[in-house]
């Protein structure tokens, strides 16, 4: 029975040693909380909701969208987002930010009532 155990507590203890190693040199991402505002598109409460949803992702704490003053509040984790992948996250929706445009398609597949650009637009 002692020829048994040997073995088994040699490797209990190999792999104790391996996974504290490993534990040690792992470094898991900072979470920086950062607040950022910026202007977003949109018409109506369907917008509203379209670009929220857009953003309720992983390393977005808030997003709320001002539909008066056409604004988007954002707290992030900024290690994980650099700023101009929140406006792509929203114009992918079809939403035109101070930084990005809308891809047009995506755009002319919102509802009549979401669309903001003017025949000048184009």
């Amino acid at each position: 029975m002692k020829k048994i155990n040997k073995p088994i507590i040699a490797i209990f203890m190999a792999l104790i040693t391996l996974v504290s190693f490993t534990e040690c040199g792992v470094k898991k991402p900072k979470k920086v909380k950062s607040q950022l505002t910026f202007s977003v598109q949109g018409n109506c409460d369907m917008c509203k909701e379209r670009i929220e949803n857009a953003l309720d992702v992983k390393g977005v704490y808030q997003a709320v969208y001002d539909l008066q003053n056409k604004k988007i509040f954002l707290v992030y984790n900024s290690a994980q987002f650099k700023e101009i992948q929140l406006h792509n996250i929203v114009a992918s929706v079809g939403h035109d930010t101070e930084k990005v445009k809308a891809d047009d398609l995506v755009y002319n597949n919102l509802p009549d009532c979401c669309k903001y650009r003017s025949e000048d637009d184009f």
